[in-house]
């Protein structure tokens, strides 16, 4: 058996500093830097004070980790999921969970938070990978549905054991907007803050233009990172999902890391790459995920019927050329990039 796994984030911040320190101050801009989520999170912000809030900032990551980390065996989640029926949620919980029905109920399901048991066969939960098999499919296919979880004011109950949230397809676009909200509770009028790939500006960065952001070219195994476009963030929130470079090899079937919540397999069509822009992160997240799983068309067809959402897709053609469709709106905030 031979396994080969890839990971990373399809997007690349400009002008970002080098230095290893946690903290730079150049012309009023402090970077705070560190680690959250299994992933890495950079911050800038324009402050005449130089305050550093990374001691709250972290403060705020933690409560997030307590609450729906699928990793931290006290958060919420992990108690439902491992040896609870009934759970007293918090805010943050509460939030995520409707947030992910709206966006699934908008997706035609596409978006399924439940669908944590076969995410876990294979491989890319929190639990052990399975040996994969249509049986096993099928019988993990009756633990998913939102409809095995019932919220009743601030309790969540598990209506069938064994039944699994998985909140990480949306969570970390939620943390950019607790963090955001942070710094406009904090006054600050031009920030970016960007963790795991999801992003959330507002105002301008310290050359007084919009805040500029790389967006990967959908390439399998590539070394070096190549760019296929340069994104303006105009006050708004960015996230990005693709299966190019996260999937692992087993016995020479490629399994991406996308899963179509209706038939419980990896995901096979031409969309390589969906970058979404919205008003909140958890929305660019929950619905860049969503648009994985949906492929080319149908995806078009949703982008269109929702007037606060605007997305750059990269797909391959039938020759296997790489192929683009952006919005309208996102037009002129987009500068592509020759190969």
């Amino acid at each position: 058996m031979r396994i080969l796994i890839f990971f990373t984030i399809g997007l690349t911040l400009f002008a970002c500093s080098n230095s290893t320190n946690q903290e730079v101050k150049v012309n009023h801009q402090v970077y705070i830097e560190g680690e959250a989520q299994g992933t890495t999170y950079n911050i800038k912000y324009i402050d005449s004070n130089q305050v550093n809030f990374k001691k709250e900032i972290d403060s705020i990551l933690k409560a997030i980790d307590n609450s729906v980390s699928t990793y931290l065996s006290t958060s919420l989640i992990s108690q439902l999921n491992n040896d609870s029926d009934t759970v007293i949620v918090d805010s943050i919980f509460k939030v995520v969970f409707l947030k992910s029905l709206e966006i699934s109920n908008a997706t035609n399901n596409a978006l399924d938070v439940t669908l944590a048991p076969v995410i876990n066969a294979y491989g890319w939960g929190f639990k052990n990978k399975s040996t994969i098999s249509p049986n096993l499919i099928d019988s993990l296919l009756q633990y998913v549905g939102v409809s095995n979880f019932e919220l009743k004011g601030d309790t969540l109950i598990k209506v069938l054991p064994n039944a699994m949230l998985d909140f990480n397809a949306i969570a970390q676009g939620y943390s950019v907007d607790l963090l955001a909200n942070f710094l406009d509770k904090k006054f600050v009028g031009n920030y970016m803050i960007e963790l795991g790939g999801e992003v959330v500006t507002k105002g301008k960065n310290v050359e007084g233009e919009w805040w500029r952001l790389g967006i990967d070219k959908p390439i399998e195994n590539s070394e070096t990172r190549i760019l296929s476009a340069i994104l303006s963030l105009e006050n708004q929130a960015l996230a990005t999902s693709g299966n190019y470079r996260k999937f692992y090899e087993e016995d020479g079937i490629k399994y991406s890391h996308t899963i179509n919540p209706k038939t419980g397999y990896p995901v096979t069509h031409s969309l390589l790459s969906a970058s979404v822009v919205a008003n909140t992160c958890i929305e660019a997240d929950g619905y860049a995920t969503a648009f994985m799983v949906l492929g080319l068309e149908e995806s078009k067809r949703i982008v269109e019927m929702h007037d606060e959402l605007d997305a750059f897709l990269i797909y391959a053609d039938s020759l296997g050329d790489l192929k683009i469709f952006i919005t309208r709106n996102l037009e002129r905030q987009i500068e592509l990039l020759e190969d």
